[in-house]
């Protein structure tokens, strides 16, 4: 577990695999936070990339789009010009993934303030920090 992510109480995760519907195994909720992708393959598992959604207003207010984290890991672009339901499927092809577990926290809600892309940004700099480089679906930050 990521110390950043202790904290948010509101979180859960999934796996799947190439085969699977990314809609169907997706259990995210719909509010502003941070996921975790892994690759796993037999026992070796290995963070790939690291989103977010929502933005905090200077008025303290959270900016979100409908569908929240759901939305984001289902429907976002990667790879192409097309949602993760398509697009991680065929990565998963290309690099031999057996399945990927995505693990997600609400870090902006009534209880906590933590801003998306601000704890998205620690976690990314400890792993930068660690290995010299983003996780490899991480494109830039």
């Amino acid at each position: 577990m990521y110390k950043e992510l202790e904290k948010y109480k509101e979180n859960n995760s999934f796996t799947i695999a190439v085969d699977d519907s990314l809609e169907d195994a997706c259990n995210a909720s719909e509010g502003s936070g941070v996921f975790i992708v892994n690759a796993i393959n037999g026992d070796d598992k290995e963070l790939i990339m690291v989103g977010s959604t929502g933005t905090v207003q200077n008025d303290g207010s959270l900016k979100s789009k409908n569908g929240g984290l759901y939305d984001k890991i289902v429907n976002g672009h990667q790879f192409a010009k097309t949602g993760r339901k398509y697009s991680w499927p065929a990565q998963m092809k290309i690099e031999n993934i057996e399945r990927l577990e995505v693990l997600w926290f609400e870090t902006f809600n009534d209880t906590d303030k933590g801003i998306p892309t601000s704890v998205e940004g620690q976690i990314l700099q400890n792993f930068l920090s660690e290995n010299g480089k983003l996780p490899r679906w991480n494109v830039a930050f």
